[in-house]
């Protein structure tokens, strides 16, 4: 039986964004709680959650009585949605609330109500009412009639947009044409690659770890999963009634970082890294981001310390570059090669906290730099340039993995 106390809160899964079996999540495999369960992701719902929620409540109680579970995931809504939907947990004994105050962002918040999730079969709505909830049903017999995900898209017959600007819908299939010319194995099963509406067997994301970005996570789920039959239903999209859209430019910034990484995990890169165990890409972003900070190091060394400038002493001038470039290193490295980690951190204690650690971290790689380009000089090719490139790659190795390891502790926050 689930344990859950009536109008208590789910616990937040930590760790990384990986769906488990369900013998992990029931401590047994063949007592299945639940056949289908349904994630919500909420950040200021308020107006529209206790709609929702009794409206896919009569759904499936006609349809699956008993054998469903609505999973609402809030960001801590300043709106007090997460209350609302607390309250609402006696009414409906299928629903069940969890409250994020440590991590943000849609998709990690339908990852989290997935790993909470006892269903062999997951899915996502929107709670803004956009997504018509009667066509819900319709994904349902798709997946029993075996697909292994069921998707609602507005680009097949039967589907489409209520009141879309001729700007968004250009937006929306330049999105689509630009994911099939990047990503022509991962789009090229779907007609709406953009699509949150959607259901999948547990068993084609089961130990997979996600690592979506921005909105979307249905290109993570096929890019990653191990998904077979796909069938499509279409829909059509609603504007809101209640509340304010969530939908801004940066949403398509997200949409191409998310194929750009896409297509490098999965490529010849990927799987190579992936079998040596090394995260590539990441160390590739990471030594680009070096790469500007030596710029701004020149950079601000020059306007400091040169005597047409400020004309500082040069000791003093290097310190100031120096931890000006460092500064620069984190920041760029904050919003691109840990993007993913920095994201479920956004508290300003969690990135000062990051920052001090990869203060610390790059003084020791100096200090390792000096160290080696000694040896290597002294010892082993008694040429200062070559000896000073080995101790830099080096460094730059130490740097990065030390840093992966304890400024963006993906491990925990994934």
């Amino acid at each position: 039986m689930n344990s859950i106390q009536p109008n208590s809160f789910l616990s937040v899964p930590t760790g990384p964004l990986q769906i488990s079996d369900l013998s992990s999540v029931t401590g047994n495999a063949d007592n299945v709680l639940t056949l289908f369960s349904l994630v919500i992701p909420t950040y200021n719902e308020a107006a529209n959650i206790q709609k929702i929620i009794s409206v896919l409540s009569s759904l499936l109680d006609e349809t699956i009585p008993g054998k469903y579970e609505l999973i609402v995931v809030d960001d801590d809504s300043p709106d007090g949605t997460w209350k609302i939907a607390q309250s609402l947990m006696v009414k409906y004994p299928q629903l069940r609330v969890m409250r994020r105050q440590d991590e943000r962002g849609l998709s990690s918040a339908v990852i989290r109500g997935w790993q909470a999730a006892t269903g062999d079969v997951l899915g996502v709505i929107d709670a803004d009412l956009q997504h018509p909830p009667h066509v819900l049903l319709q994904l349902l017999q798709a997946i029993q009639q075996g697909a292994d995900l069921a998707v609602a898209s507005r680009h097949v017959e039967g589907g489409g947009v209520s009141s879309w600007s001729f700007m968004r819908r250009f937006l929306s299939r330049g999105a689509q044409l630009l994911g099939l010319i990047l990503l022509p194995g991962v789009l090229g099963r779907v007609s709406d690659p953009m699509s949150g509406y959607f259901l999948v067997r547990r068993r084609c994301v089961v130990g997979k770890i996600l690592n979506p970005v921005g909105y979307k996570i249905l290109l993570e789920v096929i890019g990653r999963g191990i998904v077979g039959k796909i069938a499509e239903v279409g829909y059509v999209f609603c504007e809101r009634k209640e509340g304010e859209s969530k939908v801004t430019w940066k949403q398509y910034v997200d949409y191409i970082h998310h194929l750009i990484r896409l297509r490098l995990s999965t490529g010849f890169l990927g799987q190579f890294s992936q079998r040596i165990g090394f995260p590539i890409g990441r160390f590739v972003r990471f030594g680009l981001v070096g790469f500007s900070g030596v710029f701004v190091d020149m950079v601000v060394l020059y306007l400091l310390s040169d005597p047409t400038t400020l004309s500082l002493p040069l000791t003093r001038s290097k310190i100031i570059a120096g931890e000006v470039a460092i500064l620069n290193n984190f920041l760029w490295n904050d919003i691109w090669t840990f993007a993913d980690v920095s994201r479920a951190q956004l508290q300003g204690s969690q990135r000062l906290k990051r920052f001090l650690k990869f203060n610390m971290i790059c003084l020791a790689g100096l200090v390792l730099n000096v160290l080696v380009l000694n040896l290597v000089f002294n010892f082993v090719i008694p040429n200062r340039y070559v000896a000073n490139l080995i101790a830099i790659a080096i460094a730059t190795v130490w740097n990065f993995w030390v840093n992966l390891k304890l400024s963006w502790r993906v491990t925990q926050v994934k």
